[in-house]
């Protein structure tokens, strides 16, 4: 087995050669003796994805839970937010089998505690790891029980109570599901809303047959942007393979910066609990900062990643979350992620607002953004390092290491830092005018790749 398969936040690798059935029944096993560990409750809910491996690699996982002595609650196809939401609402940890936005020939485990609490490397997937590796006795005198549950309608109207839709104009929406797990749970929510539906790839196939489930690269949203001009849509949306984030496209099928829709998220959770707390991650745009303190909320800086967000919402007693990458946390979604909601609450604010999606965000929309560019380097330490030493000669600059590295000036911002898993060092810039930002963008990028 390649340890490299145990990721940050969860399990992913090449199916067959990597993640087998083999593979999920001990990782099955180990995440129950883990479970019993943690003194947490003796069933698991378990959710799929569309990928043709997923329901084989469920079926293995299941028997390894059920080997332990632990019963098992098997939700069917579901996105991972309708697995949180199980986890959540029967207070129970649980397990999806997706690779999210990843290739076809991949596939992968997200773990979570019961009340839908992340497992991460600090919090249990390295201990897992290490129970894998060493195999787990079968529990023959109490083996657990498998049943199968339907959630889907619960997570439907456990949503709509979140968001309040009843005063949405009629809007056209289209839907790009990227052939992934939208195209199960997006039906069962618009049918209930004011809305007409273009869609778009709803066809369950984890083979992805037009284009990849991952709308942050922007090949990917092609489709969507082009759907939307021709239908002369309100709004686009386009989900990821698992259905855990949404990318947004306005009426003139133009992206809609994440930062942006974290900043409108923000202002309508602070309205409904005033001068609460709002975690952003510092890749965010310091507009985010901006439109929470100036709409009376405390705005909190994390680092890059679910596990990190959810426990400084857990600490913070925040109300919401928002990541540059298209993750959006809910304090009443028990602080998971979901794209769906955050969909629903900009499909809201559009609603009750007779002007285009352009314009309802154009406030939150301050300064020139870079987005996440990639440089392959040979020794990333080495190279974060000449940069820190040439901006923290400059006067008025300001350092910090949250996450990476992080250069402040007075009308500029970025963040370098390494990947997890690949050789790479991913660089975020912003600045109050392009060509500001341009400039230091190509200053950093010359430099690293020199």
């Amino acid at each position: 087995m390649s340890a490299s398969i145990f990721k940050a936040y969860d399990i992913r690798g090449l199916v067959d050669g990597e993640i087998t059935p083999d593979f999920t029944f001990a990782t099955g096993a180990a995440f129950a003796r883990f479970l019993k560990q943690e003194r947490e409750p003796g069933t698991v809910v378990i959710g799929e994805d569309m990928r043709p491996s997923s329901p084989g690699l469920a079926d293995a996982f299941s028997a390894g839970i059920t080997s332990q002595g632990l019963d098992v609650i098997r939700i069917g196809l579901a996105s991972t937010d309708m697995l949180y939401f199980a986890a959540g609402k029967l207070n129970l940890p649980g397990a999806m089998f997706t690779a999210s936005h990843n290739p076809a020939p991949y596939n992968g485990i997200k773990m979570c505690l019961s009340g839908a609490r992340p497992i991460g490397k600090e919090s249990g997937l390295l201990l897992i790891e290490k129970y894998v590796n060493e195999g787990s006795p079968i529990a023959l005198n109490q083996v657990g029980v498998e049943r199968h549950q339907e959630m889907l309608e619960d997570y439907v109207s456990h949503l709509l109570t979140l968001v309040n839709l009843t005063a949405t104009r009629p809007l056209k929406i289209v839907i790009d599901a990227g052939n992934g797990m939208a195209g199960h749970t997006a039906p069962a929510v618009f049918k209930r809303l004011n809305a007409e539906v273009i869609e778009m790839y709803y066809e369950l196939d984890g083979t992805f047959p037009n284009h990849e489930a991952n709308p942050i690269d922007p090949k990917n949203l092609r489709d969507l942007q082009a759907a939307v001009l021709s239908h002369k849509a309100d709004i686009g949306l386009a989900f990821d393979g698992d259905a855990d984030r949404c990318f947004l496209v306005d009426e003139k099928g133009d992206l809609v910066n994440p930062s942006a829709l974290t900043g409108l998220i923000a202002t309508r959770e602070l309205v409904k609990y005033p001068g609460s707390t709002i975690i952003y991650n510092l890749i965010s745009s310091k507009s985010v900062k901006e439109v929470v303190e100036e709409n009376g909320g405390t705005a909190v800086r994390s680092r890059v990643g679910h596990s990190y967000i959810k426990k400084l919402m857990a600490e913070a007693g925040a109300v919401f979350g928002g990541e540059h990458s298209g993750h959006f946390y809910f304090r009443d979604f028990w602080r998971a992620d979901s794209g769906m909601l955050a969909a629903l609450y900009a499909i809201a604010a559009l609603g009750e607002k007779d002007i285009p999606l352009s314009q309802l965000f154009a406030p939150f929309n301050r300064y020139s953004s870079s987005g996440e560019i990639n440089s392959t380097v040979t020794d990333a330490a080495a190279a974060m390092k000449i940069i820190e030493n040439h901006y923290g000669e400059m006067t008025g600059v300001e350092l910090d290491h949250l996450d990476g590295l992080t250069v402040t000036g007075d009308t500029w911002w970025f963040n370098l830092r390494a990947s997890n898993t690949e050789p790479l060092l991913r660089l975020n810039v912003e600045a109050t005018s392009e060509q500001e930002m341009a400039d230091i963008r190509d200053a950093v990028l010359n430099t690293i790749r020199a």
